[in-house]
């Protein structure tokens, strides 16, 4: 085994960086340019870019294993500490105990490498109580009696010395651990974790390999999922598991590359942790001002249902029962808002009857936007992600309502 360590390329969000044409062979380049063009800008080297390669990150964070000599790291310019609690928020991990301490993280890599500890571990320790387990039906051509036999199939076929039962086993192979399974591959082929943790993460695969179908899984199906109180406990291992299918589940072609790509799409990430910023503060910030929150709103524009839009966030008055604020976020570096923001807005307030239409972006624009457009007002806010996120998010809400949000709950 080769113990040359791969080429690493850093890169910074939407800050462009350029490298010598030799630094990067011209089939790493097309690979990259290819299969990632949505994460990474490729300029191939011409006079244009002074016969360098410039590569720009798009909005994404995250590692990329282009080959085993090349690898691509996507740094945020969100500070780490931020990042990882907006993860905590968009994946339902903020109430766990156990990322306490991972705060202290010092790169992305590290933190998805502790993540895979504490879940591998988790698994292990369930399988020291034992696995979840409930009955699947099934139909089984047998030489012996199980369950009921299929009568119209044994007259149909005598000469068929088989008999067609149908019966009910008690199996652990069921969804909640295959999604366990699933997960703990898709660890393990990443190529983030070190020697320190994938013994742990090996073991705790092979131990559910030998008891569980691995078959991929979608994040989805970790979402809205019903618990009793034998799989309680399955529900932060299940919300650990969405954030690995979410970003590390193979979303491209490896070709003999062992390793999957881990990337988080930093716009969806900032669409979701204000959702679930602004709806987990709904009963402390927005029902005392007698205002409701949903998020992705359909709003269908013909009777057929056949157009629609699905608005990021509407805000209700509650009272009486009508939109008083639609809400989009922007994770871009703008210096003010484009026209067709501005028309996605007005069209979002025609279609929910709403005046208020609001662009929320990471970092304060040079030129705010506060128009009218017909009936609509579009306005331009920050929901920052440079310092304290608790301290953004009243900000914001002080902004958007006009009233001191803090000042309020403290009376």
């Amino acid at each position: 085994m080769s113990l040359i360590l791969p080429q690493i390329i850093e890169l910074t969000e939407y800050i462009p960086q350029f490298l010598p044409r030799t630094l990067l062979p011209d089939e790493v380049g097309e690979m990259l340019w290819q299969d990632y063009k949505t994460q990474v800008n490729v300029d191939f080297p011409s006079p244009k870019t002074s016969s360098r390669w410039r590569l720009t990150a798009q909005g994404w964070v995250g590692h990329i294993p282009l080959t085993n000599d090349f690898h691509i790291t996507l740094r945020p310019k969100v500070k780490l500490n931020n990042l990882l609690r907006m993860l905590e928020y968009a994946h339902d991990l903020k109430s766990f105990r156990f990322l306490e301490g991972l705060v202290d993280c010092q790169t992305l890599e590290e933190f998805y490498e502790r993540l895979a500890n504490i879940l591998a571990r988790r698994i292990l320790n369930r399988n020291r109580q034992g696995f979840y387990c409930a009955y699947v039906s099934k139909t089984e051509h047998l030489p012996y009696v199980r369950g009921r036999i299929d009568a119209r199939f044994l007259i149909t076929r005598p000469w068929d010395t088989s008999l067609k039962c149908d019966y009910e086993e008690h199996t652990a192979d069921v969804e909640d651990n295959q999604i366990l399974v699933w997960t703990l591959w898709c660890i393990a082929r990443s190529g983030l974790c070190t020697e320190r943790v994938m013994p742990t993460v090996r073991h705790a695969y092979h131990i559910l390999q030998g008891l569980v179908t691995v078959q991929p899984c979608h994040p989805k199906i970790c979402i809205g999922r019903q618990y009793n109180r034998l799989n309680e406990d399955y529900r932060p291992l299940h919300a650990l598991c969405r954030f690995f299918l979410e970003h590390t589940a193979p979303s491209h072609e490896t070709g003999a590359n062992a390793t999957l790509p881990f990337l988080v799409n930093m716009s969806q990430l900032y669409e979701r942790f204000v959702a679930l910023w602004l709806s987990s503060h709904q009963k402390t910030a927005l029902s005392r001002q007698g205002l409701d929150i949903q998020s992705q709103e359909r709003v269908y524009l013909d009777q057929s249902q056949a157009l629609y839009f699905d608005i990021d966030l509407v805000i209700y008055d509650t009272a009486k029962g009508i939109a008083k604020y639609v809400l989009d976020t922007k994770y871009k570096a703008a210096d003010k808002p484009t026209t067709a923001d501005i028309n996605q807005m007005v069209a979002y307030g025609e279609a929910s009857y709403c005046q208020e239409a609001i662009l929320i972006y990471p970092v304060p624009l040079a030129e705010p936007l506060d128009i009218k457009v017909g009936n609509i007002r579009v306005r331009s806010l920050t929901f920052s992600l440079a310092g304290d996120l608790e301290q953004a998010g009243y900000n914001f809400l002080q902004d958007l309502l006009g009233v001191d949000i803090l000042a309020q709950a403290s009376e």
